[in-house]
């Protein structure tokens, strides 16, 4: 595995650090992207939720990067699932992005109370083999989605995207995923600050590597095998959210960081999100 790619289950490259794009407007897009881009990031991850796939595809557009060399993920979101709005909607994806094809697709939410999240699936299935997708995954899916998605569907999730951040640090969830080879990526993965940063162990570990807390939470995440899109729209902190693929941490101070685990969600727990239910 390369320093700054992991790959996924089908073999397909991702790069392990991209910019979440989550609550950035259009307006903010273009500094953001640029920053990024400037930066070394080739990964970007939106979804239709998020409102903001037209403008991530106009700011692409506008770079002097290849199409081929962005690693570009977008979701489903739960009011369109089912098989036909599934592909109604991917290709709406597709025209906001001004792509011919996704790196990569999820289910935003499992929302098993609906049962239509296999159906989705099938829909990703069929996109995925016809080259529309490189690869397919999953957003906050538990383990017993997972266990039910794969008795009932033909491809692995190559992605499960949840919430994890040392006060929750998923470690059944992820010791599961890691045995079936689906990559976690972690979202909120420095759990948007709230406090986080400013734990003494991560400032005293911090100021051992002379890196900053987010860096050392960042890459704590990448030494427990994760991928992570942190959010920003400072050019300064996206700067530094990237540049931790220069030092490892020693053994003793990730185990410090495990230790601070609350089993602590910030987010929405997936057992509880239906159709409709999130706005």
């Amino acid at each position: 595995m390369d320093n700054d790619v992991y790959y996924l289950n089908n073999g397909y490259p991702m790069p392990k650090i991209g910019l979440g794009v989550y609550k950035i407007t259009n307006d903010e897009m273009e500094i953001a992207v640029h920053s990024a881009l400037e930066a070394g990031y080739r990964a970007f991850d939106t979804a239709y939720f998020y409102g903001n796939e037209q403008a991530l595809g106009n700011a692409l557009r506008n770079s002097d990067i290849d199409r081929e060399d962005l690693f570009i993920t977008s979701k489903l979101w739960n009011d369109f699932q089912g098989y036909e709005n599934t592909k109604a909607y991917f290709y709406k994806t597709l025209e906001n992005l001004g792509t011919d094809y996704l790196d990569l697709y999820l289910i935003h939410w499992p929302c098993e109370a609906d049962g239509l999240f296999i159906e989705s699936y099938r829909a990703m299935e069929e996109l995925y083999d016809e080259g529309k997708i490189r690869a397919i995954g999953v957003c906050n899916f538990e383990q017993h989605h997972l266990e039910t998605l794969m008795k009932e569907t033909k491809i692995v999730p190559a992605v499960n995207q949840i919430e994890v951040h040392p006060y929750f640090d998923q470690h059944e969830l992820q010791a599961y995923c890691d045995e079936k080879d689906i990559a976690v990526t972690a979202w909120m993965p420095l759990m948007r600050n709230k406090g986080l940063l400013d734990h003494p162990t991560i400032v005293n570990i911090a100021k051992e590597y002379n890196k900053t807390p987010a860096q050392i939470v960042l890459r704590w995440h990448l030494a427990h095998n994760r991928l992570v899109i942190p959010k920003s729209k400072t050019p300064s902190r996206i700067e530094e959210n990237y540049n931790i693929l220069d030092f490892n941490l020693e053994l003793t101070d990730i185990a410090e960081i495990d230790s601070l685990n609350k089993n602590q969600r910030q987010g929405n727990n997936p057992d509880k999100v239906h159709i409709g239910s999130l706005k």
